[in-house]
Protein backbone atom coordinates (compact mmCIF):
# COMPACT_ATOMS: atom_id res chain seq x y z
CA UNK A 1 0.00 0.00 0.00
CA UNK A 2 1.49 3.22 -1.07
CA UNK A 3 1.39 5.96 2.11
CA UNK A 4 1.78 9.16 -0.33
CA UNK A 5 -1.26 8.00 -2.16
CA UNK A 6 -3.37 7.32 0.85
CA UNK A 7 -1.98 10.53 2.57
CA UNK A 8 -2.69 12.51 -0.60
CA UNK A 9 -6.86 10.99 -0.85
CA UNK A 10 -7.29 11.95 2.58
CA UNK A 11 -6.14 15.59 2.53
CA UNK A 12 -8.66 15.71 -0.97
CA UNK A 13 -11.26 14.82 0.90
CA UNK A 14 -10.96 17.94 3.18
CA UNK A 15 -9.83 20.48 0.61
CA UNK A 16 -13.63 21.30 0.38
CA UNK A 17 -14.34 21.94 4.10
CA UNK A 18 -11.09 23.70 3.98
CA UNK A 19 -11.75 25.83 1.15
CA UNK A 20 -15.34 27.06 2.19
CA UNK A 21 -13.42 27.76 5.79
CA UNK A 22 -10.93 30.07 4.64
CA UNK A 23 -14.19 31.99 2.47
CA UNK A 24 -16.07 32.35 5.41
CA UNK A 25 -13.99 34.33 7.23
CA UNK A 26 -13.18 36.98 4.31
CA UNK A 27 -13.77 36.77 0.55
CA UNK A 28 -10.59 35.69 -1.05
CA UNK A 29 -9.41 35.51 -4.34
CA UNK A 30 -7.82 32.00 -5.52
CA UNK A 31 -3.82 33.00 -4.82
CA UNK A 32 -5.07 34.34 -1.41
CA UNK A 33 -6.44 30.83 -0.68
CA UNK A 34 -3.88 28.96 -1.87
CA UNK A 35 -1.19 30.97 0.42
CA UNK A 36 -3.56 29.79 3.30
CA UNK A 37 -3.40 26.25 2.28
CA UNK A 38 0.18 26.54 1.84
CA UNK A 39 0.65 28.30 5.60
CA UNK A 40 -1.59 25.39 7.31
CA UNK A 41 1.04 22.38 5.34
CA UNK A 42 -2.30 22.05 3.16
CA UNK A 43 -1.15 22.12 -0.05
CA UNK A 44 -3.33 22.82 -3.30
CA UNK A 45 -2.22 23.91 -6.36
CA UNK A 46 -4.28 26.09 -9.00
CA UNK A 47 -5.43 23.14 -11.52
CA UNK A 48 -7.39 21.27 -8.58
CA UNK A 49 -8.48 24.70 -6.81
CA UNK A 50 -9.87 26.30 -10.32
CA UNK A 51 -12.39 23.82 -10.82
CA UNK A 52 -12.98 23.14 -7.39
CA UNK A 53 -14.37 26.64 -7.14
CA UNK A 54 -16.33 26.60 -9.97
CA UNK A 55 -18.02 23.22 -8.69
CA UNK A 56 -18.74 25.07 -5.86
CA UNK A 57 -20.19 28.62 -7.19
CA UNK A 58 -22.48 25.99 -9.39
CA UNK A 59 -23.71 24.49 -6.35
CA UNK A 60 -24.79 28.14 -5.54
CA UNK A 61 -22.60 28.24 -2.34
CA UNK A 62 -20.41 30.90 -3.96
CA UNK A 63 -20.22 34.03 -5.67
CA UNK A 64 -17.80 36.48 -6.88
CA UNK A 65 -16.76 39.54 -8.03
CA UNK A 66 -14.89 40.62 -10.36
CA UNK A 67 -12.10 44.19 -9.13
CA UNK A 68 -9.24 45.63 -11.00
CA UNK A 69 -5.77 44.94 -9.77
CA UNK A 70 -2.63 47.36 -9.79
CA UNK A 71 -0.50 44.16 -10.22
CA UNK A 72 -2.09 43.26 -13.22
CA UNK A 73 -5.53 41.53 -14.40
CA UNK A 74 -8.80 41.61 -12.49
CA UNK A 75 -9.16 39.47 -10.04
CA UNK A 76 -11.90 37.33 -8.72
CA UNK A 77 -12.78 37.51 -5.67
CA UNK A 78 -14.92 34.79 -3.95
CA UNK A 79 -17.28 34.77 -1.21
CA UNK A 80 -20.04 32.47 0.31
CA UNK A 81 -23.35 32.86 -0.09
CA UNK A 82 -25.90 32.69 2.54
CA UNK A 83 -26.39 28.99 0.94
CA UNK A 84 -22.88 28.73 1.60
CA UNK A 85 -22.60 29.56 4.89
CA UNK A 86 -25.25 26.89 6.16
CA UNK A 87 -23.63 24.39 4.41
CA UNK A 88 -20.15 25.27 5.97
CA UNK A 89 -22.37 25.10 8.99
CA UNK A 90 -23.37 22.02 9.11
CA UNK A 91 -19.88 20.65 7.37
CA UNK A 92 -18.05 22.06 10.58
CA UNK A 93 -20.73 20.19 12.69
CA UNK A 94 -19.59 16.82 10.80
CA UNK A 95 -16.51 17.31 11.01
CA UNK A 96 -16.65 17.89 14.71
CA UNK A 97 -18.19 14.13 14.54
CA UNK A 98 -15.91 12.76 12.43
CA UNK A 99 -12.64 14.00 14.30
CA UNK A 100 -13.84 13.27 17.40
CA UNK A 101 -14.96 10.15 16.35
CA UNK A 102 -11.09 9.63 14.74
CA UNK A 103 -9.37 10.22 17.61
CA UNK A 104 -11.34 8.06 19.27
CA UNK A 105 -10.99 5.21 17.30
CA UNK A 106 -6.97 6.32 16.73
CA UNK A 107 -6.50 5.92 20.55
CA UNK A 108 -8.05 2.72 20.85
CA UNK A 109 -6.04 1.73 18.55
CA UNK A 110 -2.78 2.77 19.89
CA UNK A 111 -3.82 0.75 23.30
CA UNK A 112 -2.73 -2.62 20.88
Amino acid sequence: MNLENTQAQMRKGILELCILGVLGEREAYPSEIIAEMKQNNLIVVEGTLYPLLTRLKNAGLLSYRWQESNEGPPRKYYTLTEEGKEFLKQLKVTWAELSNAVIKSLNLNQDE
